[in-house]
């Protein structure tokens, strides 16, 4: 079995986010870089998926600019085997990055792809349902346990009433929540083995995808302050405050 995972640059989930002074963007000048955290949880899947002799290749890609070739690298220092390297400077949306995966799943034939459930910069949950949906495969998606066997995937996801069971047919698409699994951290060997791994690089042209953005970011902003609490002196007090000025209770 070869196994796909998409894996993204972002702003590092320790840094504290800051709003352009122009209010267009997130500055990310100068600021550390990281995998998207849900993305290293599938890539540790797939390399447990490789030890466990249920798959024989792991292909890491990534959409992005240049510095993409970084989080490739982490991805490929952790146990990946070779790495796909989209470039494009234009900031790409889900449905664009899904027709991307799309190309690359057709040229590579995996019977397995996994994703994060979604990336910390946008939040969108959107790319794994759409690349099911493009490709006609079957989906598991906020994935907190999965396990491959005979041409099925058993996949345990988090829903809003607790746990689901869903047996599906591979090839699958699987995106990941963060209670799979526990990342491991890449030894120095392994980084240094890393550098030397193959990267195939492709633009979106190369692969017939239109990325050019659908959505216009019309301003950015930080969340509002919050306001100082108010310390009472009485439960009726309480009651007081939550019935006539936060009107929460009748």
């Amino acid at each position: 079995m070869k196994i796909l995972v998409a894996v993204k640059r972002v702003v590092d989930y320790n840094v504290n986010i800051r709003v352009k002074a122009d209010g267009s963007a997130v500055e990310t000048a100068n600021v550390k870089m990281a995998m998207n955290p849900f993305d290293e949880v599938a890539v540790e899947k797939a390399i447990r998926l490789k030890e466990a002799g249920l798959a024989e290749e792991i292909i890491a890609v990534s959409v992005g600019p240049e510095k993409s070739q970084e989080t490739l690298r982490a991805a490929l220092a952790m146990g990946a085997d070779r790495g796909v390297h989209v470039r494009t400077d234009i900031e790409t949306e889900p449905l664009a990055v899904a027709k991307i995966l799309k190309a690359i799943v057709e040229k590579e034939g995996p019977q397995l792809v996994l994703l994060g459930k979604q990336a910390i910069d946008d939040d969108c949950n959107q790319t794994a349902q759409m690349l099911s949906a493009l490709l006609g495969w079957s989906q598991g998606t906020f994935a907190s346990k999965l396990e491959i066997t005979d041409g099925t995937a058993e996949v345990v996801r988090e829903v809003d009433a607790g746990l689901e069971k869903i047996s599906i047919k591979m090839p699958a698409i699987v995106s990941v929540d963060l209670r799979l699994n526990e990342p491991r951290y890449a030894s120095l060997p392994n980084i240094m083995k890393a550098k030397k791994k193959l990267i195939d690089q492709y633009t979106p042209e190369d692969l017939g995808v239109d990325v050019t953005p659908r959505v216009k970011t019309l301003k950015v902003e930080e969340p509002p302050k919050r306001s100082a609490g108010v310390i009472v002196d009485s439960v009726a007090a309480l009651v007081d405050k939550l019935r006539n000025e936060a009107k929460v209770i009748s």
